[in-house]
């Protein structure tokens, strides 16, 4: 007996859509009837759609990460410089704090950094009136293709908006003018698009949901594993088809559900319950669960201690943690972000515009500026003016 089966997302066959069997094999013995076959994992959708639908959406652990990095990345403020110079007043400072009328600056970067995070791919698309530049809008990755040109290169982006599709150009038509910004993160296959971490935490996130999924329907079904009604008659025999249905119909209306939890179970015409669940230490559940969030918090570069994770000590302490994230996960992000912003903003201003995040405002490393204050204060070879600049002044 052969019953089809899909084959795991990402698989050649799946993409050409062959569908592979399995096959079932079928013993008879006594009035038992042992199915034995080849089992196979079913993984989701690696799509945008589906890892915000099972990641962001479904999965607390994946939640909280994502959030975790850009509202700490989006906090962080910026500080624009013309050469070594710092210029407080420049308008790329005032254009980044209120990129368009409806969001402010902290919205629109975790917006953003969370398109990355999502898709690794964010794009801004920039509104220019009279030649100046005012506003900035962020464009959902899922609705954004690349057009390639005959030479590999992109020469553009198709935006799709319900039935409406507008073209988007790859460069800049004349001086002055801004193409769209496309920011993506590392993907070894793919030349124009990014990869997501949440894509290459899938398994994982698929490990956390499925274990989520159990232990709810196991406590739907009273709170422990099924097991199996064995037909014992005297005389030989099966049950028919109507008393097996009817037996079903039985057990599922009177005895399946939370509310019927510890229900005695009644049988007769020799009938026997037999269990056929797993002890709580073959399941390991819990232990399952947090090995998925800790793959998953590892994806993203977030500490699992900072997550709430048992098991992990990794950090002497929290504050150890916290520092690390910052300094191995939130602060690159944001250099790379400001450094092709800076690089994108120079040709609509017609100057060379360096941005960088201000690390005294960062409330995660205020330990490690402190400990530099008192070092280069301390410092008696240096002149006044040498130990601002080496502070960052």
């Amino acid at each position: 007996m052969r019953s089809p089966f899909r084959l795991p997302w990402g698989s050649a066959a799946a993409r050409q859509g062959v569908r592979a069997e399995k096959r079932v094999e079928t013993k008879m013995a006594g009035s038992f009837a042992i199915v034995s076959g080849e089992g196979a994992a079913h993984w989701s959708g690696r799509s945008y759609a589906a890892l915000s639908r099972s990641g962001f959406m479904k999965n607390p652990v994946a939640y909280r990460a994502m959030r975790m990095i850009a509202e700490a990345a989006a906090a962080v403020p910026w500080l624009a410089y013309e050469g070594a110079s710092e210029v407080a007043d420049h308008p790329a400072l005032s254009l980044i704090a209120r990129p368009n009328a409806r969001q402010g600056g902290p919205d629109f970067f975790e917006a953003l950094y969370g398109h990355l995070l999502l898709s690794g791919n964010a794009y801004v698309e920039p509104l220019a009136i009279g030649g100046a530049l005012k506003e900035l809008h962020l464009l959902r990755p899922d609705r954004v293709s690349v057009v390639e040109g005959r030479d590999g290169w992109a020469v553009g982006y198709d935006y799709r908006a319900g039935s409406t599709t507008r073209r988007l150009p790859a460069e800049a038509d004349g001086e002055g003018s801004l193409a769209l910004l496309h920011l993506r993160l590392f993907h070894p296959l793919d030349d124009h698009s990014g990869f997501s971490p949440l894509g290459a935490a899938g398994a994982a996130l698929d490990l956390s949901n499925a274990a989520a999924s159990w232990n709810k329907a196991l406590l739907d079904n009273s709170a422990r594993p099924s097991g199996a009604l064995v037909y014992q008659p005297k005389d030989g025999g099966n049950l028919s088809a109507d008393q097996y249905e009817r037996l079903r119909e039985e057990l599922e209306a009177g005895y399946s559900g939370a509310v019927n939890a510890g229900r005695p179970l009644l049988l007769e015409g020799g009938l026997d319950w037999k269990s056929m669940g797993l002890s709580p230490k073959d399941m390991d559940f819990i232990e399952a669960k947090n090995g998925a969030a800790r793959d998953i918090a590892l994806a993203f570069g977030v500490p699992p201690m900072l997550i709430g994770i048992p098991g992990d000590n990794t950090y002497a302490n929290y504050q150890e943690a916290n520092r690390a994230f910052y300094r191995l996960t939130v602060l690159p992000l944001i250099a790379r972000t400001a450094a092709s912003f800076a690089a994108w903003l120079s040709d609509a201003y017609g100057e060379a515009l360096r941005l960088e995040p201000d690390l005294d405002r960062i409330a995660g490393l205020s330990a490690e500026r402190e400990a530099l204050w008192a070092r280069i204060g301390a410092a008696a070879f240096l002149t006044e003016e040498e130990k601002r600049e080496a502070v960052g002044y």
